[in-house]
């Protein structure tokens, strides 16, 4: 098929690329003139593992091409889809300007029937709005789909080239039949495709993020009263894991829930409900809960150095809101770091890919190692707020010999304790005892 993709973010560029690398021509979309060069010139914008093999590919191939112009990016295609951000309000709504936008122009532009699919996360009705905003210049018939990506950063290839299930919300048979043999391929293994009501769709992807994260939230709950009683919320996990009700994942408590999905769609689910006059109560206590689990180390490392950290050297490992991606929206980690520059402590940090875009919102607040052991160099304490890989089986003579103390404040539970008494650190992490020297 002929696809065309607005939008080169996250979804839209995953989105674009694996439909090409199924042998679909792919026009992506984008206003800015910078970003659509780069990418013609086969330079990645984003970090996602496996994306860039698949997108230098299907560009040498001639089914990935970009532009700036919709006109001429649509023109041929079946099928476009709207990969367009929708940021949160003051109010914790969604903002659909950019889908409504882009659709008004679409209404004036299609001189055939064509298949418009709501790729982003957005309310219930939206569907609705696009249609009508498509509708107000259009001249030929069209439909409206809303399709919502299940895409996790990290795995967004393999999510969408092995998707647990395709979830389609159309009316209109004509499109439910072009989007049943467009995702084909990807199911092959017998995983199923959802064919629902445009509302339902829009529902099930806005849910299922805001289940998730109250299962996060709800073990974050459990892991600071485990402190509270002297249980380890480790054992606790497993305990809880294996009850095939609940399930093993998601259970890993830490210093709270990040990234572009999260604390977005379950502020405009909120939003959503109280548009139509229902009070989600529950999504109430998972946003506050998660408020505070993101600092909730700070009063811990303020107690350790007795309440002055002027001057403390802190090393940070990890920026990013979750590892293997460069994300750092909403991260732990700012708000960690932020905290701690309040109370005139001295912040080294370290994150494999995330460490650039920092720089965009914080500058030269913190300082920036080559490598994790960089910043350990007469560091005070060790904070850690992202579970890189490269942080679980450090060095740990290498980190005692670096740092002015031995002291780690561990957000994401990397170690485990007895092996931390051995190597003779104080080690407080979540949920669990603290280890003291």
């Amino acid at each position: 098929m002929n696809i065309a993709v607005v939008g080169t973010g996250y979804v839209g560029l995953v989105t674009g690329t694996c439909f090409a690398e199924m042998g679909n021509f792919v026009t992506c979309i984008d206003i800015d003139a910078g970003k659509v060069e780069k990418m013609k010139n086969g330079q990645i914008p984003i970090y996602e593992p496996e994306l860039d093999v698949l997108f230098a590919r299907n560009i040498k191939a001639g089914r990935l091409s970009f532009t700036t112009d919709l006109a001429t990016g649509i023109q041929d295609a079946e099928v476009v889809f709207l990969a367009l951000p929708t940021p949160p309000g003051e109010d914790g709504s969604a903002d659909l300007t950019y889908i409504l936008g882009v659709s008004k122009q679409l209404g004036s532009l299609l001189t055939d029937y064509k298949v418009i699919v709501d790729k982003s996360t957005v309310p219930v009705g939206t569907a609705e709005l696009v249609n009508a905003a498509i509708a107000e210049n259009a001249k030929v018939d069209f439909a409206v789909v809303s399709n919502p990506e299940f895409l996790r950063e990290g795995f967004a290839v393999s999510d969408f080239m092995k998707p647990d299930r395709v979830v389609i919300g159309a009316s209109d048979a004509l499109a439910a039949q072009t989007m049943e043999q467009l995702y084909k391929p990807f199911v092959r293994q017998g995983n199923p495709i959802y064919f629902m009501d445009e509302k339902s769709a829009e529902l099930t992807k806005y849910a299922a993020n805001a289940f998730l994260a109250t299962k996060i939230t709800f073990m974050n709950e459990i892991a600071n009263f485990c402190e509270v009683v002297g249980a380890d919320v480790d054992k606790v996990r497993i305990g809880i894991g294996s009850d095939s009700r609940i399930g093993k994942r998601f259970l890993f408590p830490g210093i709270g829930y990040g990234g572009s999905c999260f604390p977005k769609d379950v502020q405009a689910l909120h939003k959503s409900g109280q548009d139509h006059n229902y009070n989600f109560r529950i999504l109430d206590a998972v946003m506050q809960v998660n408020e505070d689990q993101k600092t909730i180390l700070l009063p811990r490392i303020k107690n350790f150095f007795r309440g002055d950290l002027q001057g403390k050297k802190i090393a940070v490992w990890g920026l990013a809101f979750k590892p293997d991606t460069d994300d750092i929206r909403e991260a732990p980690a700012l708000y960690m770091i932020r905290a701690l520059l309040a109370t005139g402590a001295e912040v080294h940090a370290y994150d494999p890919e995330a460490m650039q875009n920092v720089k965009i919102i914080l500058g030269d607040q913190i300082q920036y190692g080559q490598d994790e052991y960089a910043v350990l160099h007469n560091a005070d304490a060790l904070l850690i707020c992202t579970e890189w890989g490269i942080f679980r089986n450090p060095n740990f003579t290498a980190m005692k010999d670096l740092m002015a103390d031995a002291v780690v404040f561990d957000g994401r539970n990397l170690y485990e304790l007895q092996e931390m008494n051995q190597n003779g650190f104080y080690y407080s992490s979540i949920g669990r005892q603290e280890v003291l020297r």
